[in-house]
């Protein structure tokens, strides 16, 4: 297979039901808008997924499925000690319909309506809907400030830890040492820990992500993740998990067949997994790298507009987190009127991760669009400023 990838090519992805192109409406109101907002990319995915996919499908049968055979379990336990240096312990592995399904059922199981649900702000928006969802309370420490993460789970009823790592929206690459501090914190307190690591194989820079596992110990812990944020097919759905005690795993088993009817998994998922996890590294390479090249343009597009800003690109991900304070952007309403209004874009605000003066800006597309994307924004905080003065 080819290593040579074309990501410059802009793919039209109007009219294919997607939500960041078609569903633009349904949160900005307006339709049409160049959208840089919910974190999918407009890549296609890797040939060598696509080639799998097709191979599947010219089978033409498509009866019930089980995820617990070889193939599965030997690609993942295979990304984990190629990509992570690793060893996994496969029999631990659970799988289930997306990321925010297994979060559902891990606080199901291991809180009570009322407990709380300690998070780093600012917050993912689908974690603040799981955990107020199921009428847990959201207890927010700012990134970076150990103290308030040991005040928090020392409460009574702080039952768990939810982490993202790396963090979104912030692009944040735990540290080793970070990560195992955050487990003695966990295990002195009582709390659990669920680890979402969806954006793991987006680190940056010669950083290194560092999997729960390593750092878990014997403590109640969970690993949630899917390769379907690296190599871009959530439309399949499907995702795993590991959970560290066996009688955990067992009860997330159960609760998955029975209380949930999800005993048979989405093949094509489980056919785009393997393939990704065996086949898929050189492209994931090559994506990644081309969006380092967007993410450092942004950098040297929005700096030279506004030095003040000193903005750098995330530790990872395809999602660059601004902080446009400095230059004048306090009120996120008013920059998003002029960003839809005039310069009809869709960029998501601050606001939706509780951080009033900030945009997180999806990068996770052809060149060209980022270069559209990025003179709006400046056109935009411009134009803020001046009303502004």
């Amino acid at each position: 297979m080819s290593t040579s990838y074309d990501f410059d090519t802009v793919i039209d992805r109007r009219g294919t039901w997607c939500v960041q192109w078609d569903g633009v409406a349904d949160r900005f109101g307006v339709d049409g808008l160049l959208p840089f907002t919910i974190s999918d990319m407009d890549f296609a995915t890797a040939p060598e997924v696509l080639a799998a996919l097709r191979a599947r499908i010219d089978h033409g049968v498509f009866g019930y499925t089980d995820w617990q055979q070889d193939d599965f379990s030997s690609a993942i336990a295979h990304w984990y000690e190629t990509r992570y240096d690793t060893v996994i312990d496969t029999s631990g592995l659970v799988y289930a319909p997306s990321v925010l399904s297994q979060l559902s059922q891990l606080l199901q199981m291991w809180t009570s309506e009322g407990d709380g649900v300690v998070v780093h702000t600012p917050t993912y928006d689908g974690f603040r809907k799981a955990i107020t969802g199921l009428g847990r309370e959201l207890r927010g420490v700012p990134l970076g400030d150990p103290e308030a993460l040991e005040r928090e789970l020392a409460r009574a009823d702080s039952k768990v830890l939810l982490l993202c790592s790396p963090h979104n929206p912030t692009g944040r690459v735990w540290t080793e040492s970070e990560l195992a501090g955050m487990a003695s914190l966990a295990a002195r307190h009582g709390a659990a820990v669920i680890s979402d690591e969806i954006h793991a194989d987006f680190v940056h820079g010669g950083r290194r992500h560092v999997p729960w596992t390593r750092v878990a110990g014997d403590g109640r812990w969970a690993v949630i993740t899917s390769a379907s944020k690296s190599f871009n097919f959530p439309a399949l759905t499907g995702s795993y998990g590991l959970i560290g005690r066996p009688e955990d795993r067992t009860e997330f088993l159960r609760r998955m067949q029975t209380a949930e009817g999800l005993a048979s998994p989405a093949v094509l998922s489980l056919t785009a997994h393997i393939a990704a996890y065996r086949e898929g590294g050189a492209w994931l390479d090559a994506v990644r790298a081309y969006v380092t090249g967007n993410l450092d343009f942004v950098a040297e597009r929005l700096n030279a507009a506004f030095p003040e800003l000193g903005w750098e690109p995330p530790q990872a991900g395809y999602l660059a987190w601004i902080d446009l304070r400095k230059a004048g952007v306090q009120d996120d309403e008013a920059l998003q009127r002029v960003l839809i209004e005039r310069e009809r874009v869709a960029v998501m605000p601050g606001s939706v991760y509780g951080a009033e003066g900030f945009v997180r800006l999806n990068v996770g597309c052809a060149r060209s669009k980022v270069e559209a994307g990025v003179d709006a924004l400046i056109r935009g905080v411009a134009a803020v400023r001046v009303a502004g003065a």
